[in-house]
């Protein structure tokens, strides 16, 4: 679709919040519409943060870096912290398991962190069957076969599973795992980059042995595949940001389902590397991302992002700038911070939509929001109100001028336009019922929720009685083993916009958040400073199942060094593995 309601609709919230300055480039863009002309995130918790300050920030004079990857909470932790040393490296940080390099940390020289650049590099295309050989797809006028694989799929104990895959020249075809709503169509395919050779392994293994800020920018060269954005920071007082990965270059610039058989609509090739946001020793002395869009209006290349609210990256400028230096102390306030920019804009303009109303229950509530501070701290009641009401505000918006499940979809991408609602709705968005009604029966429907989940009571609904960290393990859902497997069921601070990021699940249980929090001091002695929600094992046996909760709640890090004889004189126990003859 195009027009006033299209674009209101896929307006992110606190856009104007990019990685680059203004005025980083120069030249004419390349395509029609706005870099920030995107839906938002639907997944708010979802995430990252990372930023890094020149010496001329930090009161020791040398740079620092904080880095905080946001997934889901569980009792076993994706993430593994690792110090690995050889011949050629000497480095520490943390990583998934199983990947054979560093992903967020530092060796002796560089430090980086990385947060997720969610850019288009993908896209669906219709597809033209050949009504006579239906084995057949239109492409330039011409009929060309399908190619057929059989992917083999080997489960213990039970017969082997063999599905076909038809792929047309754009890629395989992907009916089965659309959303219900969007099939009933001809055959649909997927060209998506990650189908390609990615190169993101040799290129991590060259940045984990990087002697300069420099050597680690042009490292990343060749990675094709994620898109992510680096920040990085060398001994030597140099700053940098990147974005890693490239992007397709697209002929027509539109949205929604491609001509698979129009030439027109093929990928022009790749953004190049050198064509990439990046910003290296800017003069202000700092970078900060937080999955916000990485450029301006004047950046020439199309992006197309489902970028998160510029709000965290926002608040990280405010926190950067409103001191003219910073410690490593401030860094951990920093990644603690739970002031809501959402809620600072929005409760204004709700109290104004709700002033006058003389029921009683809606007026303790407003009373109690008026109060609010709009910090998520866990006492406080007005954070529990704006949140429930936000949701149902939310859902009220996209329930308007849709249904079912894509309703629901895009209930949670729509803060943008949901704020914007608040004020007026100066496009005829609501149909249905009047704007100022929509907002009282949001209002209404999130206090009911609040008494049915916490009791009449208000000042019983603090955000902490409603917004609980649970870290569950995968097997918790058969019968009682969640007793013995589960973690948390604690109060817990921040939501999906804040900072200190815990985003929600339907039941406002913290679902995902801030899972892994590094800071590095190029001041101190080689390491850095960490802390993980869960632990270092996946083992309910072990002493280190989940052990770090309490200190992730308490914003306390332990210090993990790059020297080896530190390491030995704090190691308790010791694993060799050795392979066999």
């Amino acid at each position: 679709g195009n027009g006033s309601l299209y674009e209101a609709f896929l307006q992110g919230e606190a856009d104007e919040e990019a990685i680059l300055p203004i005025g980083s480039y120069a030249s004419g863009r390349m395509h029609p519409t706005k870099v920030g002309a995107t839906v938002g995130d639907p997944n708010e918790g979802q995430g990252s943060n990372n930023w890094v300050i020149s010496g001329m920030r930090s009161m020791t004079g040398l740079p620092m870096l904080a880095s905080d990857p946001h997934i889901a909470f569980a009792s076993v932790s994706c993430w593994y912290e690792v110090h690995l040393q050889g011949r050629s490296f000497n480095v520490a940080g943390m990583t998934y398991v199983g990947i054979p390099a560093i992903i967020f940390g530092r060796n002796e020289h560089v430090a980086w962190g990385i947060t997720n650049n969610i850019c288009s590099l993908r896209d669906l295309y219709q597809e033209k069957i050949n009504p006579d050989h239906p084995g057949h797809f239109l492409y330039d006028g011409e009929w060309e076969p399908a190619k057929e694989i059989i992917e083999e799929i080997r489960i213990r104990g039970e017969e082997t599973i063999r599905k076909r895959i038809c792929f047309s020249r754009n890629g395989p075809i992907v009916d089965d795992v659309l959303p219900a709503a969007a099939r009933n169509t001809d055959p649909v395919s997927l060209k998506w980059l990650g189908a390609f050779p990615s190169g993101w392994l040799p290129a991590m293994q060259r940045m984990n042995s990087a002697d300069s800020a420099d050597e680690f920018k042009n490292a990343l060269k060749g990675w094709q595949f994620p898109t992510w954005s680096a920040v990085f920071a060398d001994v030597n007082d140099h700053i940098g940001y990147q974005s890693i990965g490239q992007i397709p270059v697209r002929n027509v610039w539109e949205r929604g389902y491609r001509p698979g058989w129009d030439p027109e609509h093929q990928w022009a090739g790749l953004i190049p590397f050198e064509g990439m946001p990046n910003l290296v020793d800017p003069d202000r002395g700092w970078i900060a991302t937080a999955n916000n869009r990485p450029a301006g209006d004047d950046y020439p290349y199309p992006l197309s992002g489902t970028w998160s609210s510029g709000h965290r990256a926002r608040r990280i400028r405010q926190m950067i700038e409103e001191k003219e230096k910073l410690s490593r102390q401030d860094f951990v306030r920093m990644q603690q911070d739970v002031l809501s920019l959402r809620a600072m804009k929005c409760v204004p303009k709700l109290l104004e939509a709700l002033d006058g109303d003389s029921n009683d229950r809606r007026r303790q509530a407003i009373e109690h929001l008026r109060m609010w501070d709009c910090r998520m701290e866990t006492d406080r009641v007005g954070a529990s109100i704006f949140e429930g009401f936000f949701t149902q505000w939310s859902q009220a918006i996209a329930n308007e001028r849709f249904t079912g499940e894509v309703a629901a979809l895009v209930s949670g991408a729509i803060g943008g336009l949901a704020s914007e609602l608040l004020a007026k709705d100066s496009l005829g968005w609501f149909q249905k019922v009047s704007r100022p009604l929509a907002i009282l029966r949001a209002w209404d429907a999130a206090l009911d929720d609040l008494s049915r989940r916490l009791g009449p009571d208000m000042s019983r609904w603090s955000w902490g009685n409603l917004h609980k960290i649970n870290l569950r393990h995968i097997l918790s859902g058969r019968g009682e083993l969640s007793l013995l497997l589960d973690r948390g069921g604690v109060p817990v601070r921040g939501n999906g916009v804040t900072v200190c990021n815990t985003g929600h699940d339907p039941n406002w249980g913290a679902s995902m958040g801030a899972n892994y929090r590094m800071i590095v001091d190029f001041n101190e002695t080689a390491g850095l400073w960490a802390v993980d929600a869960a632990g270092e094992s996946g083992h309910p046996g072990s002493p280190h199942y989940c052990d770090q909760l309490k200190e992730w709640l308490d914003a306390k890090y332990h210090y993990l060094p790059l020297d080896r004889r530190r390491v030995s004189g704090m190691s308790r126990t010791k694993l060799r593995l050795r392979p066999k003859a």
